[in-house]
């Protein structure tokens, strides 16, 4: 019986070329673009879930009460971790991670610039990162002792031996290495080339017992059967017992393995995070997939007059339907066998680009057996899902009417064929309007005005000697026409690195927490950055030696103080008091996607970075070329490594980019495999009223007329789909905007164009077959007759 099955499946498939091409077409795009973002989504689940003791590890996070919202933040002092080892039993392991630093490695003549952190012993029996050579024991014990991966150790080595070789970072320090590590896996939350012991940056430092400090995070392995919320609850006013002028705070665990996919908080209380978008693209591989599926469904219950005789023999002869259904649903399996096929092959091909679009190294594991039987899962699945309407359709005709000739379809008002045709062109309009609608949003931001001039300005990180001998550099910059100006700043001006609410100022509000961003600058500042100063003066500290407390405020902050006359205001900050010297236009320094936050700007505290604006009047490369010569003069034992504010600015729209690209790859694809699906509705339609088209024209029909006759009723139910889509894609794209302080609004144009976009490739889609049958001779369509 299977055999027979088999053989009439496939003789199905070659009588009705074009449809079936249609199908297995329609379905292996659906297929892989399911199957991309299928592997995209369980390299994702994955990150961070390979440690073994993944479900005892802990991250120790913070709570503060702000103008009545919960604030949570990850960051804590760094005594909390050797307090909390100390004084609970129900931690076996603590580590204590610092961000991530770059140091320069000097091994004889190669110098290397690499990322790594500091962490303590603990930090390798917590997480499971092998070593392949040293032991976790002794690897990160001695206050010179350094663990480098598998891969910075061949950068370094070459093919020698690295264990017990030396290293000296920033031309200073001497490490011997103890350990190397295997390299990290792709899905890893961290990105380290190196590890260094937490002996030496308190060597460096001191020992920081400060517990307002909170600046590296905290990382536990809790014993096994310990039940982390109780002890969340038993350590919730541990800072209140060490800091009695903090016993606002409250301290609590969060489990490390929901960091990646549920680590944003709002109001206290977890909401959701990365998994928002890995869901919103699980939706969208179904809802393609799904309506791959409707086109099947729609060419298989098209074709049913054409079966409708071959059912009725079968029944007759005594075939039960259940027979029939299991016949109908195993050529749908075929199909789909077929279009898995192909859809792999599609898979393979495109990977590589999808990899750039996402920004991963995905892969596929074609020698795990759980692979396979996905697919082989997929694949049922598919099929039993696309065939099931037409097999229960078809094998519902009554033989007696089939047979008799009496057997028609009434063109009804609402049959499933029109519902499944509206569906699919329904979420083709959801999908082209929220493209428009993602797309005006990234312009309408990329346009906004960043209140400083981003062209030729370069940014390098102060090392070595350049501290000591910025005044030379900023001199040899100036003088040798490479640059027009110069300054020092705390951060890159692209990012806000300090913030507080602890400020005060006169007429301040005691309830008043709102954060203060700091920054602070150097003398031509404003010259560098091309800032609006508004009121008051830049720093001078030359002409000006009081200029090292002096601070510029923006406008935001103005307005947030309350100050009429800001200029001489007094600001307490960092237990010094600082007196306004000038007010800056408002300037956009983190998400352009986000308000501007009241700001304040030091004339001293914290000088990371050298700022330059490169001279316009010269090429960029060889205003390059010679601040090159400058930086090697001045700071020799470093190379000279800068970054393009532009491009760091540019980067910022990076995710809205990826999913405006994204969702217009989607929404193409949908169209297109819609548009299968009506091509094949169109002609099996032009076919089956040949003779009607026929006679018309004999009675003096004009192409224009039949084709308007043929199209009508398709483009009444685009019609319909674009009724439905208006208001679902207005509801879920307002939500979307409401994320974003700077946004667009909603206009009626997007919902237009959508709507006209879609009739318009509809039409052409149906004109092609209608124009054809209106071509045909009518003696050819008669001839029977």
């Amino acid at each position: 019986m299977f055999k027979n099955h088999l053989k009439i499946a496939w003789r199905n498939l070659l009588r009705n070329r074009s449809f079936s091409t249609l199908n297995i077409v329609g379905l292996s795009i659906g297929l892989a673009i399911t199957g991309l973002i299928a592997i995209w989504i369980d390299f994702e689940l994955g990150v961070s879930q390979f440690h073994e003791n993944k479900d005892r590890i802990y991250l120790v996070y913070n709570q503060y009460p702000v103008d009545g919202e919960i604030w949570t933040w990850e960051d804590t002092p760094k005594i909390m971790a050797p307090t909390i080892k100390k004084d609970f039993p129900e931690v076996e392991r603590v580590s204590r991670y610092n961000h991530d630093n770059t140091y320069l490695f000097s091994v004889g003549s190669k110098r290397i610039k690499a990322t790594g952190t500091t962490v303590d012993p603990d930090f390798l029996y917590i997480f499971s990162f092998p070593l392949i050579k040293g032991v976790p024991e002794t690897v990160l014990e001695g206050v010179n002792s350094i663990v480098i991966t598998e891969s910075f150790a061949k950068q370094l080595f070459g093919n020698e031996e690295p264990m017990g070789r030396v290293i000296k970072l920033n031309d200073r320090d001497v490490f011997a290495v103890t350990g190397v590590l295997k390299d990290l896996p792709k899905n890893s939350l961290f990105d380290y080339q190196f590890l260094l012991p937490w002996k030496y940056l308190e060597q460096q430092y001191g020992v920081d017992e400060i517990w307002g400090n909170n600046s590296i995070a905290t990382f536990l392995l809790l014993q096994k059967g310990v039940d982390y919320t109780l002890f969340s609850d038993k350590i919730r006013n541990l800072r209140e017992n060490y800091d009695k002028g903090d016993p606002e705070t409250v301290t609590y665990l969060y489990p490390f393995s929901r960091k990646y996919l549920y680590g944003s908080f709002e109001n206290g209380i977890e909401k959701g995070g990365y998994i928002t978008v890995i869901r919103l693209f699980g939706i969208i591989g179904l809802i393609v997939l799904i309506i791959a599926c409707i086109n099947f469904m729609n060419l298989c219950t098209a074709q049913s007059e054409k079966r409708s005789k071959e059912v009725g023999i079968r029944k007759v002869v005594g075939a039960q339907r259940r027979a029939l259904i299991v016949q109908f649903i195993g050529e749908s399996i075929l199909i789909t066998c077929f279009s898995a096929i192909l859809a792999l092959i599609l898979v393979v091909l495109t990977l590589p680009r999808f990899n750039r679009l996402v920004n991963r190294d995905l892969k596929i594991d074609y020698g795990n057996p759980l692979f396979w039987l996905v697919i082989l899962g997929i694949v049922v699945f598919t099929g039993l899902l696309a065939g099931s309407y037409p097999s229960l359709y078809l094998s519902s005709f009554r033989p007696a009417s089939v047979l008799k000739g009496t057997f028609r379809k009434v063109n009804t008002l609402l049959n499933p064929r029109k519902v499944l045709v509206v569906t699919q062109f329904a979420v083709a309009i959801v999908l082209i309007t929220a493209t428009i609608i993602v797309k005006k949003q990234l312009i309408h931001v990329q346009n906004r005005q960043t209140g400083y001039q981003k062209e030729n300005l370069i940014y390098t990180a102060m090392e070595g000697r350049m501290d000591e001998n910025y005044n030379l550099i900023k001199q040899d910059l100036i003088s040798s026409g490479t640059a027009t100006a110069v300054t020092r700043t705390m951060s890159p001006i692209t990012e806000n690195w300090s913030n507080s609410w602890g400020m005060n100022w006169p007429g301040k509000d005691p309830d008043d927490h709102v954060l203060i961003f700091r920054f602070s600058a150097d003398d031509d500042f404003i010259e560098t950055f091309g800032l609006d100063l508004v009121k008051g003066r830049a720093f001078n500290h030359s002409e000006f030696p009081t200029d090292s407390t002096a601070m510029i405020i923006n406008e935001t902050a103005v307005e947030h103080m309350g100050f009429k006359e800001p200029i001489g205001q007094v600001i307490k900050d960092m237990g010094e008091e600082w007196h306004v010297i000038g007010v800056v236009k408002d300037f956009v320094m983190t998400s352009p996607f986000q308000k501007i936050e009241p700001m304040i700007i030091h004339g001293k505290w914290g000088r990371n970075f050298i700022d330059i604006r490169l001279n316009s009047n010269r090429s960029i490369a060889q205003n390059l070329e010679q601040a090159e010569a400058i930086f090697n003069k001045h700071n020799p034992e470093y190379p000279f490594n800068y970054t393009f504010v532009e491009d760091e600015y540019g980067r910022k729209f990076a995710s809205q980019k990826r999913t405006e690209t994204l969702a217009s790859l989607f929404t193409t694809l949908t169209i297109f495999i819609s548009c299968l699906g009506l091509f094949g509705l169109a002609s099996y339609m032009a076919e089956n009223r040949v003779k009607e088209i026929g006679i018309r024209k004999v009675l003096g029909a004009s192409i224009g007329s039949i084709t308007s006759l043929l199209s009508k009723d398709f483009l009444k139910l685009v019609m319909v789909s674009i009724v439905i889509a208006v208001p679902i894609s207005w509801y879920f794209m307002s939500k979307w905007l409401e994320d974003f302080a700077y946004r667009i609004t909603i206009t009626w144009w997007a919902f237009a164009v959508s709507g006209i976009l879609a009739l318009s490739i509809a039409m052409v889609t149906i004109s092609f077959q209608a124009i054809k049958a209106a071509n045909t001779n009518p003696v050819k369509s008669l001839r029977t007759e």
